[in-house]
């Protein structure tokens, strides 16, 4: 056996099964990211990008929902002691999204086309998760990215 095949095989063997799984905070908020891209797909949206990241920000999907271009962002609360999910993306979030987005059109050499911006809502309780997709959920701010 070559030198080459010899290293193959050992880095096959030690390359991880399945993808890593973080725990505290970071867990939460991906444990909440799984359950939105499951919620998404059996609403017929099919992701294209999963946690973009550009210069100005990240955009937790990037989807096609029936020919429109959606940039979506999960939130996700234990409760209401801080406010729904939705409301967590304040008008500065909206605009990181916006810019993201607009990076993420040029750099993807995206084409003309309807677009929008979506809210995934995920409020967990005893231990079960309640999840709501909010279309349209929110406009461009006005120094942010352009609909076309």
């Amino acid at each position: 056996m070559t030198p080459r095949a010899v290293l193959a095989r050992i880095f096959e063997a030690l390359r991880p099964l399945r993808p890593a799984r973080y725990l505290g905070s970071r867990g939460v908020g991906q444990r909440f990211e799984d359950l939105a891209a499951k919620r998404l797909k059996a609403a017929g949206y099919e992701i294209r990008a999963r946690n973009y990241r550009g210069r100005s920000g990240e955009i937790d999907f990037v989807a096609e929902d029936n020919g429109v271009l959606c940039f979506i962002e999960v939130k996700g609360r234990s409760g209401v002691g801080f406010g729904a999910p939705a409301e967590a993306v304040t008008l500065e979030k909206q605009r990181r999204i916006a810019r993201a987005a607009e990076e993420y059109v040029r750099r993807q050499r995206v084409g003309p086309g309807p677009r929008r911006f979506d809210v995934v809502a995920i409020l967990e309780s005893d231990g079960k998760a309640e999840v709501s997709i909010l279309r349209d959920a929110f406009d461009v701010p006005d120094d942010g990215f352009r609909r076309r």
